[in-house]
C-alpha cells in the first residue's frame, strides 16, 4: 500500500469516512498565502523541481540547516541536483516532523509518486519530477487549477500597483487572485522607513501628507483602491498584541514627531500603534472587510546569518508575551466602543495562549452583522501547521466556541505546491470528529457531521469573507 493512502492520519472508521465522502472533494479557498499575483499572471514553467520546491521554503532550509548541510546547498550557489540530493538526506530525518508529511502528500498529489524520498533514490525522484515539469500541467495556474482552488489571498504592500491582480481579473482564469492589505510600513518603528512610506503615500494621494488626518485620510484611499480589485481581507503581523490609549491631541502630535524623523519611546510607539488599529479597524468594518491579525513571530534572530543572507531566511522563532490578555481584550474592546470592530480572526503563534486568545474572543462575539462567529481564532499557523498544532488549535476552539463555525485552513505559503496543507489539515479535522463520534462523546449523525465537516473545510470561508 502506498505511504499515502485513504486512511493516512486518519485512525477511525468514522474519520476516514468523512474525509472520503465530504472533505476530500471541497474546493480550496486560501484567504493567506504569500504567492506573487506577478508570478501567476506570467504563468512561466518551473526549470526543475529545486525551483519548485526549495526556492523561498524555510521550513526546509530550517530542517537542512539541523541535519549539517552547508548554506551553500542551502540558498547558495551550489547546483540544483547537489541541493535536491542534501534535501532527499533531510527527509530521512524528518520522521515526527510534519514536512515529511507534507513532501509525501505534494509528490503523490501532484506527480503520482507512491513511494518515499530517500537518500538512495533521489535522482530517480528528481529526473520523474523534472521531466513532468515540462508539461503544462505544471505551470503555476495549473498547479492552482489541479488543487481545487477557488480563491487565492496574496499579501500585498499598501502602495502596491495590484496591476497583477486586475490583469487576472481580465484573464480567462477561473481562480480569483485576490489582494489582502497588509499594511506593516504604518507600524515601522524604524523613522527613516516611516518616512519614506509617508513620501510615496503622499505620491498617490496627490497631496502633501502634514497631519495626522491628511494621513488617514491617504491610508482611506488606498483601502478604497484595494477594494475595487477585489480586496476584503487585511492582515497584521505585530510582534506583540498590545493597546495603550491616547486622545486625539496626543496621537496627532506624536505623529508630526514621527514625521519628522524623531524615535519614538515605548509607550509613544504603544499609544500610535494602537490608534493606528483603531483608525484601520474603523475602516475595515466600514467595507465589511475582514481583519487578520498574526501576531508573536520574532523574526531574524541571527545577527550574523542575517548580515550574510538577509532578511527571511528562516532565521525566526514564537515569541512569549506578558499581560497579553489584557491588552486583547483592551483592544477589541475600544474597537466595540467606537463601533469600528470588524470581522476580526486572532491567530497567536505562541501556543500557550491559545486558551487566553480564545476566552478573549468569546468577548467580542455578536450576531448583529448576520455572521455566525465573526470574531475567529484562527489556525493553527508557521510553528503551529502541524499536527500538534492544528489539534490543540481546534480542541480549543471546541472547549472555548463553536468548532461548527470555524473558517478553517490557510496555506500560509510561497509554494504552487503547498495547497496538499488543506488536506493535511481536513485528514486531522476529521480524524479528531471522528474519534468524538467512536469514543460516544457525539452522536453519529451524519446530516451534522456531513455540515461540520463541510463547512469547516469551504463553505464558512465562503460566508465569512463574501468574496
Amino acid at each position: 500500500m502506498s505511504f499515502i493512502n485513504d486512511r493516512f492520519m486518519i485512525g477511525n472508521d468514522v474519520g476516514v469516512q468523512l474525509y472520503l465522502d465530504v472533505a476530500k472533494s471541497q474546493p480550496v479557498i486560501d484567504y493567506h498565502c504569500h504567492l506573487n499575483a506577478k508570478d501567476i499572471y506570467e504563468n512561466k514553467p518551473f526549470k526543475d523541481i529545486t525551483e519548485l520546491w526549495l526556492a523561498g521554503d524555510h521550513y526546509k532550509w530550517r530542517a537542512m540547516r539541523a541535519n549539517g548541510i552547508p548554506e551553500n546547498k542551502i540558498t547558495g550557489t551550489a547546483s540544483a541536483e547537489e541541493k535536491f540530493q542534501a534535501w532527499a538526506e533531510t527527509v530521512e530525518s524528518c520522521f515526527g516532523n510534519p514536512l515529511y508529511h507534507w513532501t509525501h502528500l505534494e509528490l503523490h498529489q501532484y506527480f503520482a509518486f507512491e513511494g518515499t524520498l530517500n537518500s538512495k533514490n533521489w535522482r530517480e525522484v528528481m529526473n520523474h519530477c523534472n521531466k513532468l515539469l515540462q508539461q503544462d500541467d505544471f505551470k503555476p495556474r495549473a498547479l492552482i487549477t489541479r488543487s481545487n482552488v477557488e480563491v487565492i489571498c496574496t499579501t500585498d504592500s499598501p502602495l502596491d500597483s495590484l496591476e497583477y491582480h486586475r490583469l487576472l481579473q481580465d484573464s480567462d482564469f477561473t481562480t480569483r487572485v485576490l489582494p489582502t492589505f497588509r499594511p506593516d510600513e504604518i507600524f515601522e518603528p524604524q523613522p527613516e522607513v516611516f518616512a519614506a512610506f509617508i513620501s510615496k503615500l503622499s505620491q498617490f494621494a496627490g497631496n502633501k501628507i502634514s497631519t495626522i488626518d491628511d494621513f488617514n485620510q491617504a491610508i482611506a484611499q488606498r483601502i478604497d483602491w484595494f477594494h475595487e480589485a477585489g480586496c476584503r481581507i487585511s492582515d497584521h503581523g505585530p510582534l506583540e498584541i498590545g493597546y495603550q490609549p491616547a486622545d486625539e491631541r496626543t496621537v496627532a502630535a506624536i505623529f508630526l514627531k514621527k514625521q519628522r524623523g524623531e524615535k519614538l519611546n515605548a509607550e509613544e510607539q504603544a499609544q500610535f500603534d494602537s490608534a493606528m488599529f483603531l483608525m484601520l479597524a474603523g475602516q475595515y468594518k466600514q467595507r465589511g472587510w475582514a481583519m487578520q491579525i498574526h501576531f508573536g513571530a520574532i523574526r531574524n534572530n541571527n545577527t550574523a546569518m542575517r548580515n550574510a543572507l538577509g532578511i527571511n531566511m528562516g532565521f525566526d522563532s514564537i515569541n512569549d508575551q506578558n499581560h497579553l490578555a489584557r491588552h486583547l481584550n483592551g483592544l477589541l474592546d475600544a474597537m466595540s466602543q467606537q463601533n469600528a470592530l470588524p470581522k476580526t480572526i486572532i491567530y497567536n503563534l505562541n501556543a500557550r495562549d491559545n486558551d487566553v486568545v480564545a476566552s478573549a474572543i468569546a468577548n467580542f462575539q455578536s450576531g448583529e452583522s448576520g455572521i455566525k462567529s465573526p470574531i475567529q481564532f484562527g489556525s493553527g499557523w508557521w510553528f503551529n501547521d502541524t499536527r500538534r498544532g492544528m489539534e490543540n488549535q481546534l480542541n480549543t476552539l471546541a472547549d472555548q466556541g463553536l468548532l461548527m463555525n470555524f473558517i478553517g485552513m490557510l496555506t500560509d505559503s510561497r509554494s504552487f505546491v503547498s495547497y496538499p496543507r488543506h488536506d493535511y489539515f481536513r485528514r486531522i479535522v476529521c480524524n479528531l470528529v471522528g474519534s468524538w463520534v467512536e469514543k460516544g462523546e457525539i452522536p453519529n449523525d451524519p446530516e451534522i457531521l456531513t455540515r461540520m465537516i463541510k463547512n469547516i473545510c469551504h463553505d464558512n470561508a465562503e460566508a465569512y469573507f463574501g468574496f
